[in-house]
């Protein structure tokens, strides 16, 4: 019986951040493997951490992703950079989370979009009025 090794959480929070930019730019697993020079099956292991992605290809995943490599490690568990910029652990991992999803990337595409910054003020302020009426 062979055991399992659990994947590095670095290996599972840089997978999480190329599967997060990856759906961010409207990419398939397919359509990056082929930009890549790799099967979606390849992908698929890189974005859930159980293969390591190498320097080369994080060199080259950077440049299809239109991402600066650094990008990828952000808030990587054992960084500093979150929680002294004031967020905790939790609620960089609920963001992630939350981006993560179908509706997440959809607000966060359409609000980007949104210029005016009393308008960004007001979507937030109707977000938020939305969320306290769900509460009572």
């Amino acid at each position: 019986m062979s055991a399992q090794k659990t994947p590095n959480p670095i290996d599972v929070h840089v997978g999480s951040r190329v599967r997060l930019r990856r759906t961010m730019m409207g990419f398939s697993q397919e359509k990056l493997g082929e930009a890549l020079g790799v099967t979606f099956q390849q992908v698929q292991k890189y974005e859930k951490g159980t293969n390591r992605i190498s320097a080369s290809r994080m060199q080259e995943m950077s440049q299809v992703l239109d991402a600066p490599i650094s990008y990828f490690f952000d808030e990587a568990p054992g960084g500093t950079s979150a929680i002294e910029g004031g967020l905790q652990e939790a609620d960089v991992q609920f963001t992630t989370d939350f981006l993560s999803t179908t509706e997440g990337l959809q607000l966060n595409r359409a609000f980007a979009r949104v210029e005016d910054p009393k308008v960004r003020r007001k979507i937030v302020d109707l977000v938020k009025a939305l969320a306290d009426q769900q509460d009572e």
